[in-house]
């Protein structure tokens, strides 16, 4: 059964015979075969009926058309006279126009030199994997297309007819009628690091723009594109999820790495051309929130969507609505203030077209209760992220807890990732093998919230290393030089992140980094808690701060002094912090405790 990114669906209207071809896709290809029903393509968003793409067959675009053969009036090779039943109308004849789109999206992958044929090669500056383009006359079949001389206007390999789509049609002639829409055959599969370039390439929303996973954009007339450990793309499991939520309450639950914000950003940016409404974003810590607005800024132009931490969010609502707000920054009279407002009505439900939740899981119940408040009925459009693994404010929640409590009607539109791409498989052990007791799956029904353990995504790299030192000073030295020797091997300063346990901790480390010379930015306060992933400096900030976040190297200093509160939420914000880490991880410590011996151990088995 073929794999389908993009469906036919609420959101996304066809007609009948792109239903019909749609399930005949479905029935008679094979899983490896992927496919896509109108979705934008490339920058300038045009938008071919289906785009299929298979590891041994190419790349192929069709365009179908529901006409039926008395609707034509007139054709000839460039345009088609049809009856509207309102009126004629002159159109592109479907074959040009499937040809068009196909030049569009060949011109768009040869501007990439891994998908051509080397110099000197037969293919040199081509495309090195087979395309093709063809239509489908859904309501035509094959013997009216040879008598009313619109083979002589359309080539009959390049068509498929009704009586070659119907539920009977065998796997093997349907296949057959695809491939020979090829005009060559290439011996050799495309890679699945190729396959990902194609999707990179073909679909920018789905391209993931992170804090150490950074990567230029090519310019129109540039044949450059960003180097190959650069170059990331939303996995087929998120891109299936991100196109396919519809309408109504959703709720993901996921594993830390798994994609949830990138969803969530994929989701803003389709909503915002949906809705007259504007598009609500919460979150729980500051360094996500300016994070997310650095994301959707550039694909926010009519800016409408807008993203908050939740006691942000509520502060505005009393300024805004000239609502005296409390004395003393007490943030639980905050929120009340404001649920009182909205219920005396000085402060309006359904303001906002979407509310997106991201961090739902350090979300008190009746903040859920209070954001479902805010949706508009008429569009109904909520999205919340979920994952109790990290939930390192889990006193906000009861044990009962239910999503229908709050208002959140998500019964039968759950989804749930497991697996973790953003770790290595050395990294995921390491931060497993230390919250292994907060890991154990437990169940749940849709309207509960499960407990989830990562599985691996599969990417091998070196093993976490930990480092006891003699003093806390030796530590910070130990871990500025640590950071020049990473920046000489290539790493940029905007791909590292310090996390520290304790303020003065902080304080050693940024003496030792303005003695050092390594560039810093020191999250530390409301003014420079501000997410900035373009500037050129290690990003060094608690643990807390770097929830929602990932860098290519993230580094853990002074865990001797770790924990010094209670040990269960400690433990979580560790697994928080060790899961920021795409590549490389580093520990430190100078005070032997109970997490650092265990550590220790955990690195030593890794690495052996």
């Amino acid at each position: 059964m073929a794999t389908f990114l993009a469906s036919p669906g609420i959101g996304n209207p066809a007609t009948s015979g792109e239903r019909r071809f749609t399930e005949r896709l479905r029935v008679l290809l094979e899983d490896d075969y992927l496919c896509w029903f109108n979705v934008p393509v490339g920058n300038r968003h045009q938008h071919p009926d289906f785009l299929i793409l298979h590891p041994g067959c190419g790349l192929l675009v069709l365009e179908v058309k529901d006409w039926r053969l008395e609707t034509i009036r007139d054709a000839d090779p460039i345009r088609f006279t049809i009856d509207t039943g309102s009126g004629h109308k002159v159109v592109p004849s479907p074959l040009e126009q499937a040809r068009q789109y196909a030049h569009a999206v060949v011109s768009l992958l040869e501007r990439d030199p891994q998908l051509v044929g080397p110099p000197g090669s037969p293919f040199a500056g081509r495309l090195n994997f087979p395309y093709g383009y063809g239509v489908v006359l859904s309501n035509i079949t094959r013997q009216q297309f040879q008598r009313s001389g619109l083979a002589d206007l359309l080539s009959p390999h390049l068509i498929i007819c009704k009586d070659e789509m119907t539920e009977v049609a065998e796997a093997e002639a349907f296949q057959s009628r695809l491939w020979d829409m090829f005009n060559i055959r290439f011996d050799s599969r495309l890679t699945l690091p190729q396959v990902e370039r194609i999707r990179w390439h073909l679909f920018p929303e789905l391209r993931i723009h992170q804090p150490g996973l950074q990567f230029g954009e090519a310019d129109a007339g540039s044949r450059t594109v960003p180097m190959a450990d650069q170059l990331q793309v939303m996995d087929l499991r998120q891109e299936e999820i991100a196109r396919s939520l519809g309408e109504g309450h959703r709720v993901i639950h996921g594993v830390a790495g798994s994609g949830k914000t990138l969803i969530l950003a994929y989701r803003c940016r389709h909503l915002v051309e949906t809705f007259d409404k504007p598009v609500l974003v919460l979150v729980f810590n500051r360094t996500l929130a300016s994070w997310l607005r650095h994301q959707l800024g550039s694909h926010d132009a009519k800016g409408r969507v807008f993203v908050h931490t939740f006691h942000a969010w509520c502060a505005e609502q009393l300024r805004l609505y000239h609502v005296p707000a409390p004395s003393g920054g007490d943030y639980d009279e905050l929120v009340r203030a404001v649920i009182r407002a909205v219920e005396r009505g000085q402060i309006p439900r359904a303001q906002y077209g979407a509310v997106m939740i991201d961090e739902g899981h350090d979300f008190a119940p009746e903040w859920l209760k209070l954001a479902v408040q805010m949706l508009d009925p008429d569009s109904n459009s909520l999205l919340l992220l979920y994952d109790d693994a990290q939930s390192i404010y889990g006193a906000n929640r009861p044990r009962s807890f239910s999503f229908r409590s709050v208002g959140i009607s998500a019964v039968g539109r759950t989804k749930i990732l497991r697996r973790n791409y953003r770790n290595t498989d050395e990294i995921l052990a390491c931060a497993r093998g230390l919250a292994a007791q907060l890991l154990s799956p437990v169940d749940a029904d849709e309207d509960g919230v499960p407990l989830l353990s990562p599985e691996s995504g599969g990417r091998k790299g070196s093993p976490p290393r930990f480092v006891q030192l003699a003093s806390l000073k030796e530590e910070a030295a130990y871990i500025g030089g640590q950071l020049l020797a990473l920046h000489e091997q290539g790493v940029s300063w905007n791909e590292v992140a310090v996390l520290y346990t304790a303020p003065f901790v902080a304080e050693e480390l940024a003496a030792a980094f303005t003695r050092l010379s390594v560039p810093f930015m020191w999250l530390r306060d409301a003014k420079t808690k501000v997410f900035d992933p373009s500037q050129g400096a290690v990003k060094l900030m608690t643990l807390h701060s770097s929830k929602g976040l990932q860098f290519r190297v993230v580094v853990i200093g002074g865990l001797g002094f770790w924990p010094y509160r209670a040990e269960t939420e400690e433990l979580r914000l560790l697994y928080v912090g060790m899961t920021r880490a795409t590549h490389e991880l580093l520990m430190t410590s100078s005070k032997p405790s109970r997490f650092s011996k265990q550590i220790q151990g955990i690195c030593a088995r890794i690495a052996a």
